[in-house]
């Protein structure tokens, strides 16, 4: 290793090297000190919430073709949980695997446009112009274009994924400290290196921010899609069932979408917590 690697690497590490890698327990999840708290807390949440909404329900005798109680909706998605869980199947690969796409193309031109102002003032407005534009007015152009398979559905979750990753890539790359930056080009260090020694580590934190924003996101532009036109995926049984009045078994693929986006953003937050256990968002102090 080069003396310049060596300064490098002693002066702007993005995380204490010496220090062990603390263990991220699934405890930490819903906080950062992992005590028992940070369980009951949501959970006394959605008790409160499911319970008022049964109440309500129960006391007032609202129609279940307005709203159902959340035990029937309970016992339907029980009843038939096989069938509920291999659509959420497809709607989870078309979601995650738009998210990967979105985020793939959004760091490839986060990178570009903090290294070049002119590429921002070019390529922005036209990433401005596709995040703003409806979803349902470009999904059934997609749908006819490229079928009813899973291809639209992947392209809608990954530009909705596109803009929020970008933008935040844009500003983490560029929230360097400029000593370091100055330090790096003193030692004749080349863009890759500072990039990969100091632009990247910064950005993390931004880029895993966008990431529990967009991974939410990504299901709903698949359902979105799915909506469009699909035999499968929980957003072509949602719709299916709203067209046949069936509440119940609509609210169960609600649900079920509910608690993929829960999944999804924690999964998200637990890779968070591992891989920036150095920085001060998922210090224990700051829990």
């Amino acid at each position: 290793m080069s003396s310049t690697e060596n300064a490098m690497e002693n002066r702007v590490s993005a995380s204490p090297r010496g220090k062990a890698v603390p263990r991220v327990k699934l405890g930490k999840l819903f906080g950062s000190e992992g005590n028992w708290s940070h369980y009951i807390q949501p959970a006394l949440a959605f008790i409160v919430l499911f319970g008022t909404w049964e109440l309500v329900v129960r006391i007032f005798n609202v129609n279940p073709l307005t709203l159902p109680a959340p035990s029937g909706v309970l016992k339907v998605l029980f009843s038939d949980f096989g069938f509920y869980l291999e659509h959420a199947g497809v709607t989870l690969k078309e979601a995650v695997i738009g998210f990967s796409v979105g985020t793939f193309v959004a760091l490839i031109g986060g990178v570009l446009m903090s290294h070049s102002r002119f590429l921002e003032r070019t390529l922005l407005p036209i990433a401005v112009l596709a995040s703003v534009t409806p979803i349902v007015a470009i999904a059934p152009l997609l749908i006819i274009w490229f079928g009813f398979g899973a291809l639209p559905k992947i392209i809608i979750a990954a530009i909705i994924t596109f803009f929020p990753m970008l933008v935040n890539s844009i500003t983490g790359f560029r929230s360097i400290d400029q000593n370091n930056y100055e330090y790096l080009r003193s030692l004749h260090a080349n863009k890759l290196e500072i990039f990969l020694k100091l632009r990247l580590p910064n950005s993390l934190p931004y880029l895993f921010s966008a990431s529990k924003t967009c991974i939410s996101l990504s299901v709903i532009g698949a359902v979105v899609a799915e909506w469009s036109g699909s035999d499968k995926g929980l957003g072509n049984l949602i719709q299916m069932f709203s067209n046949y009045m069936q509440m119940e078994k609509m609210f169960a693929a609600i649900l079920m979408l509910a608690v993929m986006g829960i999944v999804l953003t924690t999964l998200v937050r637990f890779i968070e917590q591992r891989a920036l256990y150095w920085h001060s968002s998922t210090n224990k102090r700051n829990g």
